[in-house]
């Protein structure tokens, strides 16, 4: 969709070239949501991907996603360090929920996704089923992480303040050697997901449920040993984020997650 009130394009070079960002200013990166609908209060976009940032980053700290990293790459990550991670298949998995073809993949990304804050981006599933952090570049020079999983805090509403930018997600090692187990439902075969879940056995012990999608906000179970059946199922019943719209509703989202849940603890216990 052509944003027809947008006078300018201005490449970044530098952190400092993040100050233009106020009113009528946004950040572009691959645009795929930005181009989905109108925004007619904007004049100018801050063009993310002339920075240069590397796409990926393996060092003894973990992986570094930049925020302008296209879905293709995270994809791509499962093959790659499939004899490495054992969450490597979770990164395709997770990419395999986006609502678009893969046209669309290689040009969304990792942040854009993130910051649009739907309940069914599936890059805030991969990102809160890793438990990893959001690097937030600060208007004053300042660096600032949160967990993903607080990061989105409700339908399209996230945790930015005026000035900020997503500058990286990042893994640590202990989520990189988690097993993990991934679940989708949709009403259609192709369809926006109704429900993600994503199950974690962290090497150090404990189990960790992130449901999304279904949920207005990512929302986390998490158990010191895994849990029983019971238990779970109590849990999932008792959140209390869900929401309907026309791609299901709020019980019926519930009542897939117990399901999805109970394969996922069965799977991984």
């Amino acid at each position: 969709m052509d944003q027809n009130t947008v006078g300018a394009v201005l490449p970044l070079r530098s952190r400092a070239d993040l100050a233009a960002l106020g009113p009528g200013v946004a950040v572009l990166a691959g645009g795929s949501v930005l181009f989905a609908e109108p925004h007619d209060h904007l004049t100018t976009l801050l063009d993310l991907t002339t920075l240069g940032w590397p796409s990926v980053t393996v060092d003894e700290r973990g992986l570094s996603l930049a925020a302008t990293c296209p879905m293709v790459e995270i994809a791509a990550l499962s093959p790659t360090y499939a004899d490495t991670w054992a969450a490597a298949p979770v990164f395709r998995q997770a990419c395999t929920a986006l609502f678009g073809s893969f046209k669309v993949w290689n040009v969304a990304t990792i942040g854009g996704n993130l910051c649009a804050a739907l309940p069914a981006g599936p890059m805030t599933s991969l990102a809160a089923g890793l438990d990893a952090d959001v690097l937030v570049w600060g208007p004053d020079g300042t660096d600032r992480r949160l967990p993903a999983a607080e990061f989105v805090t409700g339908n399209t509403t996230n945790a930015l303040r005026p000035g900020e930018v997503v500058r990286a997600i990042e893994v640590a090692p202990d989520a990189l050697a988690s097993r993990t187990a991934y679940r989708k439902i949709a009403l259609s075969p192709i369809g926006r997901s109704g429900v993600v879940l994503i199950g974690r056995l962290p090497p150090q012990g404990g189990f960790v449920l992130t449901i999304t999608a279904g949920t207005v906000r990512p929302v986390q179970l998490r158990y010191p040993a895994v849990p029983e059946a019971a238990a779970l199922r109590a849990d999932v019943e008792a959140v209390d984020a869900w929401f309907s719209d026309a791609h299901g509703a709020a019980d019926w989202r519930r009542a897939v997650s117990v399901v999805l849940g109970l394969e996922i603890l069965e799977e991984l216990g």
